[in-house]
């Protein structure tokens, strides 16, 4: 009975290993704010993915950019996993030190969270037996909670108890991922 266990628990693990992939976004790790995550396959035209997007720029434009973002995702492949066009739906978190996008050029910069869900869609070649290329982009709606301070004092500009909210609907993810098969 040990055996039989122990070849099922084997062979379980020796497919799962041999559907799942290891991947990193090109085009943000070039500019610094490296991605990388993982995809397994859950069924037939169904696969999951986990990836985490990272900044720790003290400075861009003189005002902090950084984040950590993790963002968790059930993916419908059209055809087969791993090839062709699909769709996946998605939520995820983030903390982060950044000017959002309507405080540029000012002295003011936000420290908080933010939860967010939406959907990608995206188009994956494979290359060859071992590598894959997977194109995407998405976004959805993002709900932030943060603090504003003054660049240079790190002192509050606003009177807020605890957190400011804000929520956009907005494309907060896109790249080519460059695949590798475990």
């Amino acid at each position: 009975m040990k055996k039989i266990l122990l070849s099922a628990l084997l062979l379980t693990v020796t497919h799962s290993f041999s559907q799942t992939y290891f991947k990193f976004n090109a085009p943000t790790t070039l500019l610094g704010i490296p991605q990388v995550g993982i995809e397994t396959s859950l069924a037939k035209k169904v696969t999951y993915q986990f990836d985490i997007l990272g900044s720790h720029w003290n400075s861009l434009n003189g005002a902090p950019f950084k984040t950590i973002m993790g963002i968790s995702e059930f993916r419908y492949h059209f055809n087969e996993n791993y090839k062709g066009i699909y769709v996946g739906g998605h939520i995820g978190a983030s903390k982060f030190e950044l000017q959002k996008w309507n405080y540029i050029n000012s002295n003011l910069y936000q420290k908080g969270y933010a939860l967010f869900y939406g959907i990608t869609i995206g188009y994956q070649i494979k290359i060859n037996d071992k590598w894959m290329i997977d194109m995407f982009m998405g976004g959805g709606n993002q709900q932030g909670f943060y603090k504003g301070y003054y660049l240079g004092t790190n002192t509050r500009y606003e009177h807020v108890r605890n957190y400011n909210k804000s929520g956009e609907w907005l494309p907060y993810r896109g790249g080519i991922m460059f695949s590798y098969q475990l």
